[in-house]
């Protein structure tokens, strides 16, 4: 016997807003700026910078430091030469640290992490990171109790490590968008990162993580960009049409909108080339850079590739034959088109406090409104506020989606306005949020309207 199945799909309630028509969008053009930087850059010279990395032989921590051709020493001054090399703007320095022995790091030694700072032009207290590690390993294993091969710490810091794809093809990029960005003005800071340390631990980007909390600097968003040059795994399946995006929770988390930002902006200005937004802090038992900013509180994403070869990775093998300039490329314009707008866009509306009122256990960022009567109404009413407005400000628009779509499903500009009502929208059936836009259509991020999570209160008893 056959059966039919049937599924009835019903519209968001996102989508059936009584009473409001979209606006015209005022904001729909590309931007010039960001559509020059991201046509700009060079699949050639990304080659290159990836063949000069795997020349130093090996980039590992233990490597020498005191050779001008090989080890980690040659490879950072090489790096921070060509940053300074770009651009008189660039603010190139060396961020240095005294690693003890701890973990994987198996005796004390020193680690440099490369930084460019571009100082913005109208907001430079804000920040917005480009970043990939420079650092590279060949895991040697020995055997250990029972048999079980054990990681040999002193021939593991000694062998070949070209890391040309982990992570050369990441740092290449960063300084391939340092080169290009360092040629244009910014409202906000952008900093271009190459970091040390990654794979004994991700120690580099967690002590430059760590004091950027305690200085309180104000870091928007973190591009983290760790194997984007391989689009063939180590079983022949292959595809350079996407990049995988990696985010923590929970759903409306800073990150998780930063992430929803690389798709949109990217996707925009580098049409055909896929932005998939993996809802998940990384992949299953192993991390990256971006888990460092993410442990701060920052909004960190993860920018690597579906298609890794494991059989390359961590080995003599992850040479410049056993990579794709091409691909990288192609992940780096969409870095550029994210990093760009980012870093071109006014700061995203504050919204009303939302701890919870006296007398309630949960807190309420929205209101429900009131109906003539005072009692409770049935329409969204959403308030933000910024207390300094960019002077190129042209308003805001407020962004609607069912509470299980990945991406926001409409849009309305409602104006320089501090606050606008949703006729008849049950707010707790939708996710509604708001951005700030400039009048050259330079978007902000989203603020999402969402409820802290439940804490049990103690409860008197007698």
């Amino acid at each position: 016997m056959r059966f039919t199945i049937l599924i009835c799909l019903l519209a968001p309630a996102a989508t059936l807003i009584a009473g409001e028509a979209p606006s015209p969008n005022p904001f729909a053009s590309l931007n010039p700026q960001v559509e020059a930087i991201v046509s700009q850059v060079s699949a050639e010279r990304i080659a290159a910078l990836e063949k000069k990395l795997g020349s130093f032989g090996t980039r590992n921590i233990y490597s020498a430091t005191d050779d001008s051709e090989h080890g980690i020493g040659a490879a950072r001054e090489w790096i921070a030469s060509q940053f300074r090399s770009y651009s008189p703007r660039l603010q190139v320095s060396f961020d240095k640290h005294k690693l003890a022995k701890q973990g994987r790091a198996f005796r004390d030694v020193e680690i440099w992490n490369v930084v460019a700072v571009l100082p913005g032009t109208g907001e430079p207290e804000r920040q917005v990171l480009i970043t990939g590690h420079y650092d590279t390993i060949n895991m040697v294993f020995k055997p250990g109790p029972e048999d079980r091969p054990v990681l040999d710490p002193e021939a593991t810091a000694a062998a070949p490590a070209p890391g040309v794809t982990d992570d050369g093809s990441g740092t290449a990029a960063v300084m391939e968008l340092a080169r290009l960005m360092s040629q244009y003005q910014f409202r906000k800071t952008l900093v271009f990162i190459a970091f040390a340390a990654e794979e004994y631990g991700l120690f580099g980007s967690g002590l430059y993580a760590e004091n950027a909390a305690r200085a309180h600097q104000v870091i928007e968003g973190v591009f983290n960009n760790d194997i984007i040059g391989s689009d063939i795994t180590g079983n022949g399946e292959t595809d350079n049409r996407y990049v995988n995006v990696y985010s923590e929770g929970p759903e409306d988390s800073a990150s998780r909108e930063l992430a929803r930002y690389f798709k949109e902006t990217a996707e925009r200005y580098q049409p055909g080339f896929g932005v998939n937004l993996v809802f998940r802090h990384d992949r299953f038992g192993r991390g990256g850079d971006h888990s460092t900013f993410n442990a701060f509180g920052y909004a960190a994403v993860r920018v690597t590739t579906p298609m890794e070869n494991f059989s390359n990775q961590h080995t003599a093998t992850d040479t410049f034959a056993n990579t794709d300039p091409q691909y990288a490329t192609l992940v780096a314009k969409a870095n550029a088109a994210a990093a760009a707008s980012l870093a071109l866009a006014p700061k995203a509306p504050e919204l009303p406090s939302s701890e919870p009122a006296p007398g309630h256990l949960f807190a309420e960022p929205l209101s429900r409104g009131k109906s003539a009567d005072g009692h409770a109404g049935y329409d969204a009413v959403m308030s933000w506020q910024n207390p300094h407005p960019e002077p190129d400000l042209l308003g805001y628009a407020v962004v609607i989606r069912s509470t299980t779509s990945p991406l926001w499903q409409r849009e309305i500009f409602v104006g320089d306005v501090l606050s606008h009502t949703l006729p008849n929208v049950n707010i707790d059936e939708v996710v509604l949020g708001v951005k700030a836009i400039d009048k050259t259509g330079n978007e902000s991020l989203i603020s999402p309207y969402v409820t802290r999570p439940y804490h049990q209160p103690k409860i008197a008893t007698y």
